[in-house]
């Protein structure tokens, strides 16, 4: 269960964050010598994902190893139900235990909601993307849990693809000009471009653009938009704005490649999780 530098990194400010000097509570209260186990439960439906990175918190805080009783990334309705132990010092368990749950519920809670997401779809063609709308520090960890729920990783920042945004296509002088600048400059990068009517759509289209980025457009504008850009044989589609449980289907349906959801990463609630001791 190795994790990357990266991943250590936060862990050891997150642990820092919560313990500071010391667990002054467990200090006070628990024996420095008492060893005890616990046991990580999941007490609610969903994806579990983020062992890993549970594990690294236990094992940085001196806890001890954790050992995975559940498997991750697989939808799990029998619940209550263990998903792990770890056996160790008492104190440091209990000073490690909130940034684990914090991390582990996280996680296992964008791995659900994209999960709920990918079968509101299933069928469709289309798939599931996440955005860079992602907690800060967390992106790289919160896009795992993203591909552990079933969905498809869009660009990581604004260095391995172009996307050319409203504010962007303003400054250069419409969508087509926009396209063709950055085809120019990156021809080696794929160029994707936000649509906002059919007349963009169009632009991006004559313009050559990868992908076109189809943005707030009600589902009979959507239809239109994938008859417009099949005709030519045109680029993939993605679908973005307003996207929830409720309405995504519908997106879905109306021909698109993807359905991007920033609701993934900034919306997703906590899986419930939670640690017991064994006395």
């Amino acid at each position: 269960m190795e994790v990357d530098a990266d991943t250590r990194e936060l862990v050891a400010r997150a642990l820092l964050e919560d313990l500071g000097d010391g667990d002054v509570t467990a200090a006070a209260v628990v024996p420095e010598e008492a060893d005890t186990c616990a046991t990580i439960t999941q007490k609610a439906p969903g994806v579990l994902f983020g062992i890993d990175v549970a594990a690294e918190v236990f094992r940085q805080a001196g806890a001890g190893g954790l050992e995975p009783v559940a498997a991750e990334a697989e939808w799990r309705d029998e619940i209550p139900t263990e998903v792990a132990t770890v056996a160790g010092r008492a104190r440091p368990l209990l000073g490690a235990e909130r940034t684990a749950l914090n991390l582990l519920g996280h996680l296992s809670g964008v791995a659900t909601l994209t999960a709920l997401f990918v079968r509101q779809i299933e069928g469709s063609g289309a798939r599931i993307l996440d955005t860079r709308k992602t907690t800060p520090g967390l992106r790289a960890l919160e896009k795992a849990a993203v591909a552990a729920g079933g969905g498809t990783n869009h660009r990581m920042g604004l260095y391995d693809a172009i996307l050319i945004k409203e504010n962007h296509a303003a400054l250069a002088g419409g969508v087509g000009e926009a396209v063709l600048r950055a085809r120019e400059a990156q021809p080696d990068l794929p160029v994707e471009v936000e649509c906002s009517d059919l007349e963009e759509v169009r632009q991006g289209l004559a313009a050559g653009a990868d992908r076109l980025l189809l943005d707030n457009m009600s589902a009979d504008q959507l239809r239109e938009a994938v008859a417009v850009a099949r005709e030519s044989n045109g680029p993939e589609l993605e679908a973005s704005g307003g996207v929830t449980l409720d309405t995504v289907a519908e997106i879905a349906g109306s021909g698109v490649d993807f359905v991007s959801v920033g609701a993934l990463t900034h919306s997703a609630p906590n899986l419930d999780l939670s640690m017991t001791l064994e006395i």
